[in-house]
């Protein structure tokens, strides 16, 4: 699997969430941030999607 395809699962998994607005994955850094409305998405829900990606969330 590439580092694309590992990006594009991330942002796609994450940017189908609600109230989810922006998705950047940085993978030379091993950081995702996340631009979401607070009143419709929830971080745990974020956190747990990317946990279903295969990786660590901290």
């Amino acid at each position: 699997m590439s580092y694309g395809h590992w990006v594009q699962a991330i942002e796609g998994s994450i940017g189908e969430l609600k109230g989810v607005e922006k998705v950047f994955v940085a993978l030379e850094y091993a950081k995702v941030t996340v631009q979401f409305d607070a009143d419709a998405a929830y971080l745990e829900k974020i956190k747990e999607t990317i946990d279903d990606q295969g990786y660590n969330v901290e």
